[in-house]
């Protein structure tokens, strides 16, 4: 199967199946002579691992990641890059193939059972295999090695809709995303979601959510025009998550509503004759190339399709029958995205240093 890297200069490459023995990823391009353990991967590894909290799928996976390649040790005990390819590295321990042999030869709605069989004949039926959100561990793993080229730039993401049901942007604070299991910055927000999600789970039903992810103490003059686009890697980068339906940067959809008046973002001098934009409606981005004030992206995701209600759909051999799908489930994906989209965020932008780097020294 083709198409399992993205990036350019800093290039990443997933492998592995959801009930495989393992998955891992390599991560080619990241410079040498910079500090790197597991220890400043796993931090990230255990915001995405499944598991913590009655709203996300129940499979017990420790998502201990270990460093194959890439690094070594200095003569001051200093383990660091070495500009070599970056192997990583975890076990799947908790697979239950078994809750999915029901359904070897029907095609789940919503799911990519029946594009996959479509396309090359044959699909892993064991969780969706390379089509499992699975797969999403190694993007955070390689997101804290973008993450550490990254220096002096903040990734920051959170849950800003679950459902219908959207926090109040006057109650945002970065500090309670660690506090919750939403990575909501609305304390009142996530409490309600508790509630609305606990309803959501008994019933064996699914909804989606909307994440918003910013980075903060990006440069102006990152990006490349026309093909080489900043918001066009970020765009692609977003949507290539499991379940994503939409992305947006800065005003995104609702600029549509707007005047040109209220959308174009002024710029004056501050204090020391530098240019500072009065409003960020274009999310950080101009032309494709970052003007240094926070980028910010969000993405949709659609409800889980996994759900306890019997769909209509077929076979594989061509039989309509009801589908209903057993297994440990997420009642809503979207939470899990957020540290997933925190990582495509650091992999392009460490992408784009570099290239930015090659390109202007």
């Amino acid at each position: 199967m083709s198409h399992n890297s993205f990036g350019h200069l800093f290039r990443v490459t997933t492998w592995g199946e959801s009930h495989g023995p393992a998955i891992g990823c390599v991560v080619d391009g990241c410079p040498p002579l910079i500090p790197l353990t597991e220890t400043d991967i796993q931090g990230f590894m255990n915001k995405r691992k499944p598991g913590q909290s009655r709203f996300t799928t129940q499979r017990r996976e420790p998502d201990e990641v270990k460093i194959l390649s890439g690094v070594m040790v200095d003569e001051d005990g200093i383990q660091k890059t070495t500009g070599t390819p970056i192997s990583l590295f975890v076990e799947n321990t908790d697979q239950r193939s078994k809750d999915y042999s029901e359904i070897k030869d029907r095609f789940r709605p919503g799911h990519a059972d029946f594009t996959y069989d479509a396309k090359y004949g044959i699909r892993d039926y064991r969780g969706g295999g390379r089509s499992s959100a699975r797969e999403t561990a190694m993007r955070v793993a390689a997101g804290a090695v973008a993450r550490k080229v990254l220096q002096g730039v903040t990734v920051r993401g959170a849950l800003v809709q679950v459902g219908p049901h959207k926090i109040d942007r006057a109650n945002w604070d970065w500090a309670e995303v660690d506090n919750n299991a939403f990575f909501s910055p609305d304390a009142k927000a996530a409490a309600f979601w508790a509630d609305y999600l606990d309803g959501i789970r008994k019933a064996g039903s699914s909804v989606g959510a909307v994440i918003e992810v910013v980075a903060e103490g990006v440069p102006a003059g990152w990006g490349a025009p026309i093909y080489g686009k900043l918001d066009t890697d970020l765009a692609a980068a977003m949507m290539s998550i499991n379940a994503v339906k939409g992305v947006e940067v800065g005003n995104g959809f609702d600029a549509a509503s707007l005047t040109g008046e209220d959308n174009a973002d002024e710029i004056r001098l501050d204090d020391v004759g530098r240019p500072v934009f009065l409003s960020n409606n274009s999310g950080g981005i101009l032309g494709g190339i970052s003007n240094g004030d926070p980028l910010v992206v969000r993405f949709a995701v659609k409800p889980t399709s996994s759900i306890l209600t019997e769909r209509k759909s077929i076979t594989s051999k061509g039989e309509e029958v009801n589908v209903m799908t057993k297994g440990r489930h997420d009642p809503c994906v979207g939470i899990r995205a957020v540290p997933v989209g925190e990582a495509m965020m650091a992999c392009v932008l460490a992408d784009h240093f570099l290239r930015h780097r090659g390109q202007i020294g």
